[in-house]
């Protein structure tokens, strides 16, 4: 290599040695493990083919858990990018304060998703939760709801602080992309007589259309693989009714301590994640999205 190319090398090198390290040796270790009779209680470490596999599908809630990921997933995708976009619009054009207010939107981007879990657990409460009396006062409900307990109110109370926390993702990038747009464009979109919902639709939409893209790629794989506010505010119950598929796997190896089986549903994980994006990127390339 020449003098250059040695530099480059030597360079990444390091960045390459630590991806390695924390995320490809691991998942690799979790797919030999996905193939491995690997449980604590009895320490062994045989190869028994897909049985791991035939045990998770075999199991009555993976298949709850398979259901409340796509609900966990859409609803809170689809929530957190409507919202998010709006913020963006709001905050687009400047006023008094908005450093400020900006600032205040962003701050649960900069909070652990435990500690977000945590709080809205307590608002949540069936007795002494904010959620309660307001819905009280409002005269929504006659009566308190004990939320994280009832199995047809948990997972959506879950997905109603994921949606809160993830809001301000889509508000920084779409903000972002939003800026960048050409005031040009909407001074020649205004001259032919466009309302501002067809500038809306034909000059802003195309032209943050990547980052659209990239964005809710990237939102939809965290939020399968984003177990902290559900185990911090149910821990996938009342039995097993808010469990998605990364809470499931974390729960066979901390209560069952069954590594084998948690690796497999991990494998499983990520061949969704990996056929969702393909197909995702193939679409929008066909679309001519990039």
């Amino acid at each position: 290599m020449s003098k250059d190319r040695r530099f480059i090398f030597f360079m990444i090198l390091p960045t390459v040695l630590f991806i390695s390290l924390v995320i490809f040796l691991p998942a690799i270790r979790s797919i030999i493990m996905a193939f491995q009779d690997y449980n604590m209680y009895f320490l062994t470490k045989k190869f028994i083919g897909f049985k791991n596999f035939s045990d998770a599908f075999s199991d009555p809630v993976f298949a709850q858990a398979m259901k409340n990921t796509l609900i966990w997933t859409l609803l809170s995708l689809t929530l957190q990018f409507v919202l998010g976009f709006s913020l963006a619009l709001l905050l687009r054009k400047p006023f008094r304060g908005r450093g400020v207010y900006t600032a205040l939107v962003f701050y649960p981007w900069a909070v652990s998703g435990f500690v977000i879990g945590l709080q809205w657990r307590w608002m949540f409460h069936g007795s002494a939760g904010v959620i309660n009396d307001l819905l009280l006062k409002l005269g929504l409900i006659q009566e308190r709801i004990a939320f994280l307990s009832d199995p047809d109110y948990a997972l959506y109370a879950a997905i109603v602080a994921n949606v809160w926390y993830g809001v301000p993702f889509f508000a920084i990038m779409l903000l972002a992309a939003l800026q960048s747009v050409p005031q040009e464009l909407y001074e020649a979109a205004k001259i032919d007589g466009a309302s501002a919902f067809a500038q809306f639709v034909n000059v802003t939409i195309p032209y943050v259309r990547p980052v659209i893209i990239n964005t809710t790629l990237i939102r939809f794989i965290w939020i399968v693989n984003f177990p902290d506010i559900i185990f911090s505010m149910t821990n996938g119950g009342p039995a097993g009714s808010s469990h998605i598929l990364s809470t499931l796997s974390i729960a066979k190896v901390y209560n069952e301590y069954n590594y084998g089986v948690a690796s497999a549903i991990g494998v499983i994980i990520m061949l969704i994640l990996a056929t969702y994006a393909y197909v995702y990127l193939k679409i929008n390339r066909s679309e001519g999205g990039f």
